[in-house]
Order: C-alpha cells, then structure tokens, then sequence
C-alpha cells in the first residue's frame, strides 16, 4: 500500500461504483424521492420518518417541534458527547443541563441523573446517547422520565442496526435521529435521519421542517462531487492525503481541535436533501446487516484477546443488548498508559484514534452554552481512552498487530 496507507478510525461503509449508477438512469430521480426515509421506516418499523442535512440538523428539527408542545425549556445530555449537540440545543433557544456519566463506560451515573429531573421541574428532554453502537441504558433512563413527564430523544447518530432487548435503538424513546455523516456507516456525506414513534408528533415536526429546513441546489450539487470523491479517497492507500494530512497540517497550526474535527459552529445548515443523495443512501441499505456483523466479528475479536489484559479495560455492550461497534474503545487504568498506547500507535497505519478529545463542559467556544458541572468521569475517561478501528479494510493481520501492541504495553 506504500508508506501513505491509513485505515479509517471507525467503519464508515466504503462506496460502490454501483452506487452511483442509477443516477444516470432515465426518470431515476422521480423513483427515489423519499426512498430513504422509506428504507428507515421499514427497518425500524416506525411511523414518521425526514431525511435532512446532518443529524445535528435532525436534532435542532426535534427540539423545535417539542418546544410548540410543552413550557419547559432544559435539556439533559451527558458529560461526553459531541460538541455539535449543545449548539444545537442552543440554537433552538433551549437550555442545558450536563449529567456526568460512569467511569468506565458511556452511561449517565443514574443517581446524578434522578437527582438533576427530581430538582428541576423545568426539564424538557432527556438525550439517551448509545454511544459507539453500543445502546444506553434505557431502561433507567425511561423510567425517570416517566417519572417526571419527560421526553425522551435518542441519539442514534453511531447506532443504526444496533439493539436493546430485541427493539431497534431510535424506537425506544419518543424521538429519535440518526446520522448520515463520513464514517458513521450508510453515509450520503452529509446527511442524517429524524424519527418519532408516534403519529402524534408529526404535525409539530412537519411544522419545524417546513419553517427551517430549505433546498440548495448548489449545494446538493457539491455534495455529490464530494460524495465522488469520498468514494475515491474512502480506501486505506489515499486515505492519509484526506484525514491525516489535514491533521498534521492543523496540529502544527497549534489548533487541535480542528485537527480532531471538533471545532464547530452554531451555523451548521438545516436543509432537505436531494433524491439523487438518497438514492445513494438507499443502496447502501441493502449492505447493513452484513456490514455490522462484518464490523461485530472485528469487535469481538479484540474482546476474546484483550479482556484478561491487566491495565486496561473495554466498553462492550450491556446483557440484552447487540452493538454495531463502529469502533472499540480502550480505557487504560492512567493516562500514562494511553500517552504509550498513543505513541505506539502513532508507528502504524491501524486507526488507532479517540471518540472526543474532551469532556463537553472542557470546549472553550461553549463557554456560556454548556454549564460548567462535575464532569470528572467523563475527563477521567477522555484521558485514559482511544479507539480500535473496526473498519472493513482491517485483515486479520491488522487486528493482531493491534492486539499484539496493547498486549506489549
């Protein structure tokens, strides 16, 4: 592969020259309208279903339709979480409420959480994160809203295909969204999903998406050259010039966020997507289920040689509950154990990388957005973990350098 080679961090779905056939077809567009939207609603059974720009841009669409049903005006997230969902709180003119999570996995600390609902009578939501493909602990997290005329809304944004207790996540709660994104599995580049398990949310939702999501021709358009040139790049012998040149260019800028991808705005658009981006959706479709058992037996591969490693543990999916793991996460006992992991992985091509670089009260642009609460267990786990690629390029070979690598370590 030459010295370039880099396989991807997580296991985004590597694009079909296929894909992108229909496209030239004759009356193609007029048969894919909606396409998509019908995929989802198929395969999680579900009721309501748009199809809009990203699924921060889902989420912000969520928020505004529950805000024309209920007063309240806070929203509970967790203490480890993409920067992109307070913004999008903000941006609704919503407030935030942060609840740590547990030391050693992506959970609320369940007694923070009943404390923060019991306390606050202004609570609108509850954000049920199934972080990494690995679905929350929802049980817990129903049963407090319940409790307290909650809403819940789950972030599905690295889940689709994932299960708990036999339900597909984004049925669970009362809304849901999914995310269409580079690396996040079915990609139309940019791109995600909204969900709502009752026909009694949709005339809020249609609202909110009539009033903010409009159509860009021009950008529909960009977006199709750059979905060609994900399906150019999106292989380990060019992925380097697109992921980890940037990097190293904005590392040596001093701006670490940028490098990480995390340096965001509340300005992110609201927009339909075209039928040709669905239509490339739609193919993809048909891949799913073999790709996350592509990406489970990966997974599954670290876990049966990695568990009884002393220093280090691994976040794996609760009793009752399938993953699609789009990456496994590490988390060594220190900080100085990962700095070496880090450094050793630096050597390779694996993918080795991070789920986010800090714990969400840490980003200095939400300074005002994101109150400043006990975030410890989320900066305890940001210094102590990184993640595994499960990527479809990985051999067998790969994963045992790996392995091999923590096991030195």
């Amino acid at each position: 592969m030459g010295i370039f080679k880099e396989i991807p961090p997580t296991a985004g779905f590597h694009l079909l020259a296929g894909d992108f056939l229909p496209l030239l077809r004759e009356n193609s567009m007029q048969a894919a309208q909606g396409c998509l939207e019908n995929d989802f609603r198929r395969y999680l059974d579900v009721p309501y279903v748009k199809v809009v720009s990203s699924g921060t841009a889902a989420f912000y669409v969520i928020l505004e339709g529950i805000k024309l049903l209920s007063a309240r005006k806070t929203v509970i997230i967790p203490s480890y979480i993409c920067p992109l969902v307070p913004l999008a709180i903000r941006r609704a003119g919503l407030k935030i409420e942060v609840c740590d999570i547990n030391r050693d996995n992506f959970c609320y600390d369940s007694s923070m959480l009943a404390e923060l609902c019991r306390r606050n009578n202004d609570v609108l939501a509850i954000l049920a994160v199934h972080l990494a493909g690995i679905p929350a602990d929802f049980d817990m997290i129903k049963d407090i809203a319940g409790k307290y005329g909650i809403f819940t809304i789950e972030d599905c944004a690295q889940a689709l295909g994932a299960l708990h207790k036999g339900s597909n996540v984004g049925t669970l709660g009362d809304m849901a969204f999914f995310s269409l994104g580079l690396g996040k599995g079915i990609t139309t580049f940019e791109g995600g999903a909204l969900i709502a398990n009752s026909t009694d949310m949709a005339e809020p939702l249609d609202h909110s998406i009539q009033r903010f999501a409009k159509s860009s021709i021009l950008s529909e358009s960009l977006l199709l050259f750059l979905l060609a040139g994900y399906w150019l790049f999106y292989r380990p012998a060019l992925f380097w010039f697109v992921f980890k040149l940037p990097q190293s260019f904005w590392r040596w800028r001093g701006n670490d966020l940028k490098a990480a991808m995390e340096d965001f705005t509340i300005d992110f658009p609201v927009r339909t997507i075209s039928p040709a981006r669905q239509l490339i959706g739609h193919r993809q479709f048909n891949r799913l289920d073999q790709e996350i058992d592509h990406q489970r037996q990966k997974a599954l591969f670290y876990f049966s040689r990695l568990r009884e490693v002393r220093g280090l543990s691994l976040v794996e999916e609760m009793p009752g509950s399938i993953a699609t793991y789009p990456f496994v996460t590490v988390i060594f006992d220190s900080p100085e154990q990962k700095g070496k992991a880090v450094r050793a992985f630096a050597k390779t091509h694996l993918g080795a990388s991070f789920v986010y670089a800090l714990a969400i009260a840490d980003y200095g642009y939400l300074n005002g957005i994101v109150p400043d609460r006990n975030c410890s267990n989320a900066r305890s786990l940001s210094a102590r973990s990184l993640t595994l690629s499960t990527s479809t390029f990985l051999t067998d070979d790969d994963l045992a350098e790996a392995v091999e690598i923590l096991k030195k370590l």
